[in-house]
């Protein structure tokens, strides 16, 4: 088992798997859930209509969003001049960007040191350092790519990966000021500013909500968080001081105020709904306290599992001493345990809750997973020359206890990623195949067809207000029209075809002079028509 976690052709495969899965866990490529209308229609409105700051849905109500995602996706046209591409891109790149910073992290957890400082110290880690450091960033590659969260995400048109990205890279950033025991410096401070800007730009202060609560707790209780014999007060701060949380708040102050002074609604579908409503249970849906809890053990699964059993098998060879746990733990372990159950409890305080908002501690937990696996691997590099001296018969028992248990935990993380290789890319595969199977594309289908149709007849068509958000984006249309002024336009000789439901359409149809259904709909056998002359 250790063989097969420490070749790097194990590496290379499951980063494959883990790409083809961000590429194609949403086909068929579809706006019809999860609010993607809603994300989309921000930048095509850009595009379309130059509101580069506030945009509305659909369907005319404001856009409740910040709008730099929006902005990616826009300059993403500009370039590819693809929606679809434009679109799912940014959360593509970051859902990858993620993965490859997870790898190298955990990769830089054996011996508890950097692995990219030992060429400019001159420093050799040795081939076992090396083999078990690939085996940590392997762990956490895999916890993050063969989940059912991740490769859902990662095409979906949502702020939630980007927004993961920031938050994981503000994590980061304290974890390598703890581990490296280094004073916050004004550049360092500059750098987390622009990384609060951009989170509040994507999704507001939603990400004081998986960082803050860590950060305080870590502070609190950082003493315990030492490694043996360190001082209890030399190990690094997370917090590196108050500026860069204020100013970056009060950059998206500034967008919500000019939003509340120019854009009729917003006060009231920003401020009240979407910030503040949040936190009552009369506006939103309210979910249980503990809502996340078995979501996250089965959608992060097996590798919620596999944390769950390593932690159980580390208190059993500490006699149950709790104490002994955090008093041993390093304070950059500790702080990755703050940080991924600090984010997990603020979600869970707060009433509305849906699966994807918790997506931003996955990451971390993929940290603490490796971390769980690399601590292991220190205490057998440290137990290890004790044992050879023969200086005490307990130790050697120790060392080779300690060598025992990380062979199990090496069975166990192999068995884990076969199971999630398997599992994952089962669920995916089965998901994209009943997805065509049962035509979930169909409304995008159709939108094409109809622009294919209207392009080569160069037909002037409209869209008749429908309950379906995502129809404006497949037709490539800004507004809705209404259905009384859509029969005035096409009787004046204004338009030449109308998108309708097929609900409306028997309405319609009668006051529409010479008006009949497009034998292009008839196939399609969807909830709308195409009415041509």
């Amino acid at each position: 088992m250790t063989g097969l976690l420490e070749d790097k052709r194990t590496v290379w495969i499951v980063a494959a798997v883990a790409f083809v899965l961000f590429l194609i866990g949403n086909l068929p490529w579809r706006l019809d859930d999860y609010d993607q209308a809603k994300q989309a229609f921000t930048s095509f409105e850009m595009i379309k209509e130059s509101d580069w700051f506030y945009q509305q849905t659909p369907h005319g109500n404001v856009a409740t969003k910040p709008p730099l995602v929006g902005w990616i996706s826009a300059g993403l046209y500009a370039l590819t001049r693809s929606w679809d591409v434009a679109w799912r891109l940014p959360s593509f790149l970051t859902a990858t960007a993620i993965a490859i910073l997870l790898f190298r992290a955990a990769r830089s957890m054996d011996g508890r040191r950097s692995t990219r400082l030992a060429p400019e110290r001159g420093e050799d880690q040795g081939e076992g350092s090396s083999s078990h450091g690939t085996i940590a960033g392997l762990i956490a590659l895999s916890a993050f790519g063969l989940n059912l969260l991740s490769p859902r995400l990662a095409t979906l048109v949502r702020t939630d990966m980007p927004l993961a990205l920031v938050i994981f890279l503000i994590g980061l950033l304290i974890w390598e000021k703890i581990r490296r025991q280094e004073e916050w410096k004004p550049r360092d401070r500059i750098y987390l500013f622009a990384l609060l800007t951009i989170a509040m730009l994507i999704k507001g202060p939603i990400v004081y909500a998986f960082l803050l609560p860590g950060i305080v707790l870590f502070q609190l209780c950082r003493g315990r968080a030492r490694p043996p014999g360190a001082p209890g007060t030399n190990s690094g701060s997370a917090w590196p001081g108050w500026w860069p949380w204020v100013a970056s708040f009060a950059i998206f102050l500034a967008w919500v105020v000019g939003g509340i002074r120019s854009q009729p609604g917003f006060y009231h579908e920003v401020v009240m709904r979407e910030f503040i409503g949040r936190f009552g249970e009369t506006i939103h849906r309210p979910q249980p306290l503990l809502f996340y809890l078995p979501h996250l053990l089965h959608k992060f699964a097996p590798w919620s599992v596999l944390m769950i059993a390593i932690a159980l098998v580390d208190l059993r060879s500490r006699n149950w001493r709790f104490r002994s746990l955090f008093r041993e733990m390093s304070p950059e372990t500790f702080w990755l345990l703050c940080w991924s159950f600090g984010g997990l409890i603020a979600m869970s305080l707060i009433p509305s809750k849906r699966v994807d908002r918790i997506f931003p501690v996955i990451p971390p937990f993929c940290l603490l997973l490796a971390a769980q696996i690399a601590s292991r691997n220190c205490s057998r590099g440290s137990a290890g020359p004790s044992s050879r001296s023969s200086e005490s018969v307990e130790t050697a028992h120790g060392a080779v206890a300690t060598t025992t248990a990380l062979k199990q935990i090496y069975r166990w993380s192999a068995l884990a990623l076969a199971l999630a290789i398997l599992f994952t890319s089962g669920y995916t595969g089965w998901k994209i195949v009943t997805g065509y199977r049962h035509h979930r594309d169909q409304l995008a289908v159709f939108g094409r067809n109809v622009r294919r149709e209207a392009e080569s007849h160069h037909w002037r068509y409209e869209v008749v207000s429908a309950r379906d958000e995502g129809l404006l984006l497949y037709l490539q249309k800004i507004h809705f029209i209404d259905p009384q002024l859509a029969v005035t336009e096409w009787n004046n000789g204004s338009l030449d075809a109308v998108v309708v439901s097929t609900e409306k359409a028997t309405m319609l149809i009668p006051k529409l002079e010479g008006a009949v259904v497009s034998e292009l709909t008839k196939a399609e056998q969807g909830n709308y028509v195409l009415i041509t002359h």
